[in-house]
């Protein structure tokens, strides 16, 4: 008797305690919007392969929040608000989408895979926030990206992308759009890029 009422009293003491435990503060999750269509350029297919693999990137940024800097150099983020993966990832992929919808590279693959590609694409990801100046806001996404052989990772080229879209709404789903907008930018050009660079340095097919 006496072993359980000692069993009943931590029963509700552990009821008890979580009873007054804090909820979690709910969370919208948002992806980043889907690009805009485009038509597959009608140039040559290129032979060589291509590897995207996710991008260096700060703390700050190698998580689901959406960043935001409101002043001097100040991180913070939307409360309530989430990207459905860490910013690394979600530029990796919109750019795998980039490469798929443009259609001169069509052997693709991400490092999520064992597959290797005569080149890789990777490098850097220095920004990918809403930065405020004054009393406007505009999403900053900045990528220094490098494009490396595939089979003794030497550096073959190397570019800075930086694309600031304005905003006229700050509100949480006018930004994500913002970023949609700014990421669909950062991809046409990184995607023209990559190509025009494979061209001239990408390794000859072995007969």
């Amino acid at each position: 008797m006496k072993l359980s009422r000692m069993a009943l009293l931590a029963s509700v003491t552990l009821i008890c305690s979580c009873s007054i435990l804090p909820k979690p503060e709910p969370f919208e999750i948002y992806r980043l919007p889907s690009a805009q269509s485009a038509s597959a350029s009608h140039a040559t297919p290129q032979r060589w392969s291509l590897r995207l693999t996710k991008f260096q990137s700060s703390e700050a940024l190698n998580s689901p929040n959406i960043a935001v800097i409101p002043q001097g150099d100040v991180f913070s983020h939307y409360k309530g608000s989430r990207w459905s993966d860490p910013a690394p990832v979600l530029l990796r992929n919109r750019l795998l989408d980039g490469f798929q919808r443009d259609g001169r590279v069509a052997l693709l693959s991400t490092d999520d895979s064992l597959f290797h590609g005569d080149l890789e694409l990777g490098g850097n990801l220095q920004a990918f926030q809403t930065e405020y100046q004054g009393t406007s806001a505009s999403v900053v996404v900045r990528l220094d990206a490098l494009l490396v052989r595939g089979y003794d990772q030497r550096i073959l080229a190397s570019r800075r992308f930086e694309v600031r879209q304005p905003l006229n709404d700050v509100q949480v789903p006018a930004v994500v759009a913002g970023f949609g907008q700014a990421n669909d930018q950062l991809t046409t050009q990184v995607v023209n890029w990559a190509v025009e660079q494979g061209q001239r340095l990408a390794p000859p097919p072995r007969p």
